[in-house]
């Protein structure tokens, strides 16, 4: 696991960058959130990776060793607005191969994502974790990551 390399994601890694968000899918919201649709991967995955890989805002990273996608980051820039006038860096997605976790494939993920985000002049970073997802949680804590919002939400 110590030849995994993180890199700046290129359309040919698609294949495995979608593999791994399908992996999210079904481990993340696919246990923890109904409402979410499990076949957006499928459906949606590969032209929207392909459309952040070409937006100067959005950064898509591959974890990989050697030719094989293990892990993927995604992340956006958001503001500075009227409302909140500092410029955000949001982790939008972050998924490791089972096999490569505790190998600080996410950490490294994580670093890469915040030097990106300071060459971006970004003043602040965050990023959404499903309640249940203890694990999730505390990985982003270990990485900067402190509670500032909870959303609730409820069936009608």
């Amino acid at each position: 696991m110590s030849g995994v390399a993180i890199r700046v994601a290129v359309p040919g890694d698609g294949p495995g960058l979608l593999g791994m968000l399908a992996g999210l899918f079904a481990e993340d919201p696919g246990t923890r959130d109904p409402s979410v649709s499990q076949e957006w991967p499928r459906r949606a995955g590969l032209s929207s990776l392909t459309a952040w890989m070409a937006d100067a805002s959005r950064l898509v990273l591959a974890a990989a060793d050697g030719t094989t996608i293990v892990g993927v980051l995604t992340g956006s820039l958001s503001g500075p607005t009227d409302y909140r006038p500092v410029r955000v860096a949001i982790l939008n997605s972050l998924y490791v191969d089972p096999a490569y976790r505790g190998g600080a494939v996410g950490a490294q993920l994580v670093a890469e994502f915040r030097s990106w985000a300071r060459n971006r002049q970004a003043q602040r970073m965050s990023v959404t974790a499903y309640a249940a997802n203890t694990d999730a949680i505390r990985f982003y804590q270990r990485h900067g990551f402190t509670p500032r919002l909870l959303e609730l939400d409820g069936e009608l």
